[in-house]
């Protein structure tokens, strides 16, 4: 076992994940993880496990910040963990058209990143906030900056050049992609069973879809924000551009309530009619909900048409991959996705997807179906470990 650790910090719009990684076997393994929920609201609660996922300690509190959370948190961890943190991972959601691979986070990488806040207005101030948070409770430790964009630095030009004027593509206009610490982490699991002509279905409140061939990222959903793409829980995915012309003009919309219609009231919540969970659309579409049964079907029909495009760009379609909340969890998801698929020879075996196996699709099946736990924090500490044997302080 390695003598230091890996604080990893994973930060959601209203929660927080942690954990403290220790080397084993050449692979990260948990040695403590928590999370903080409601944070910004008088619900919030703060949950410390150990290896095995049981509950350590668990109280109900308010978080105003996530910064408050975090301190919390490291005050928790602090009193079960007694080793030496070599190093503090920061899942970053968007680095800019300059910070496109993990990296140690120094003087210039901060300035890179307060520069290109208007490219996620949303994620990035948190990020630095919460690296500035962890500064003062770890001022000796060495942070480490893990990009959701990384992984899909491979996609060719035609996937990631919009039909707009170079001078823009030139300023970082183009799609960049994101959930790609998610899809590292399912290659990285899957390892020599992944196939050649992959999708990645990562499907939970945000949701994006990967098209993967031999382990490299070729196109994705996602596009210059994460608000691209298929419908999420509360964002809009792709829009015509008129739209949003329409609501410029006639009514008099401004930057900030484009950006709350597009990413806090639209989606799953929009065509619901408020519920932006699948588990309550699920149960309302269950009970007769038109417009629940109408989010499920809008979701799964962009799903399905994004899968089909994505094997035109792949050749063929060899392995379908379901991640995230909902790709993990909801049979029925799953199952509309699959049910329109049939003439690619995707056959899910009913039994089996119930039951949440691994694989998921019959035998017969000409595209294998699984199910892979998305391991974004794992991976990140992964990236860590790498970064700092490189640099020769991880021991």
């Amino acid at each position: 076992m390695s003598d230091s650790a890996i604080l990893v910090i994973n930060a959601g719009s209203s929660s927080l994940k942690f954990g403290i990684y220790s080397e084993v076997n050449r692979d990260e393994h948990l040695l403590l993880g928590g999370a903080a929920d409601g944070i910004g609201r008088d619900d919030g609660t703060l949950v410390l496990l150990d290896g095995n996922g049981r509950t350590l300690r668990s109280e109900k509190g308010v978080f105003a910040t996530h910064e408050d959370a975090l301190s919390e948190a490291a005050h928790w961890t602090a009193e079960s963990f007694q080793g030496r943190i070599c190093a503090i991972g920061h899942r970053v959601v968007h680095g800019g058209p300059h910070l496109i691979a993990h990296q140690r986070i120094t003087a210039s990488v901060l300035q890179e990143l307060h520069k290109c806040i208007h490219f996620a207005p949303l994620h990035i101030p948190l990020a630095l906030q919460l690296i500035e948070r962890a500064e003062r409770s770890y001022p000796q430790v060495q942070q480490i900056a893990c990009f959701d964009t990384a992984f899909h630095n491979t996609i060719p030009e035609c996937a990631a050049r919009f039909p707009i004027p170079q001078a823009l593509y030139n300023e970082g206009i183009r799609r960049y992609g994101f959930h790609g610490l998610s899809c590292e982490s399912i290659i990285y699991q899957l390892d020599s069973r992944l196939r050649r002509r992959v999708v990645v279905a990562h499907l939970g409140s945000g949701a994006s879809l990967t098209a993967v061939y031999e382990g490299i990222s070729v196109d994705t959903t996602m596009g210059l924000t994460p608000t691209g793409g298929i419908p999420m829980a509360s964002r809009s995915g792709d829009l015509d551009p008129g739209v949003l012309l329409y609501l410029l003009r006639s009514k008099h919309a401004n930057p900030e309530s484009l950006e709350a219609l597009l990413n806090h009231d639209a989606g799953l919540k929009a065509l619901s009619g408020g519920m932006s969970d699948m588990r309550d659309i699920e149960a309302a579409a269950a009970k007769g909900d038109q417009k629940a049964q109408l989010a499920i079907d809008i979701f799964c029909t962009s799903i399905r048409k994004t899968i089909a495009a994505y094997a035109a760009v792949l050749g063929r379609l060899d392995m379908l991959v379901f991640t995230g909340g909902i790709g993990e969890h909801s049979v029925r998801v799953r199952k509309d996705v699959c049910r329109g698929l049939a003439f690619f020879g995707v056959a899910l075996d009913d039994f089996k997807n119930e039951s949440h196996h691994e694989t998921v699709s019959t035998e017969a099946s000409n595209v294998q179906v699984c199910i892979v736990a998305s391991e974004e924090d794992l991976m990140i500490a992964r990236h860590c470990r790498a970064i700092m044997n490189e640099a020769g302080v991880s021991r």
